[in-house]
């Protein structure tokens, strides 16, 4: 059976744009006087907070925060 292989521009654009949104949350280690340093990537808030509660228990001494990474969509476009 042939496949259709001519993509449609506008298809592309809609999959780049879905791929960037895969991984919007993020824990980000709070270091003073420097830019918080992203740790690891989630697809979903629970995972991101299931991960977060694992490394307070490793790391109990180190600030963590969940964030929304708007930053990696616009550095990515």
């Amino acid at each position: 059976m042939p496949q259709n292989t001519d993509y449609d521009s506008t298809t592309e654009n809609q999959a780049k744009a879905y791929k960037k949104r895969l991984n919007a949350w993020a824990i980000s280690r709070l270091v003073p006087n420097m830019e918080p340093v992203i740790v690891a990537r989630f697809r979903s808030r629970s995972d991101a907070d299931g991960y977060l509660r694992h490394l307070r228990q490793v790391i109990p001494n180190t600030a963590f925060e969940i964030i929304v990474d708007y930053q990696r969509d616009e550095a990515v476009s």
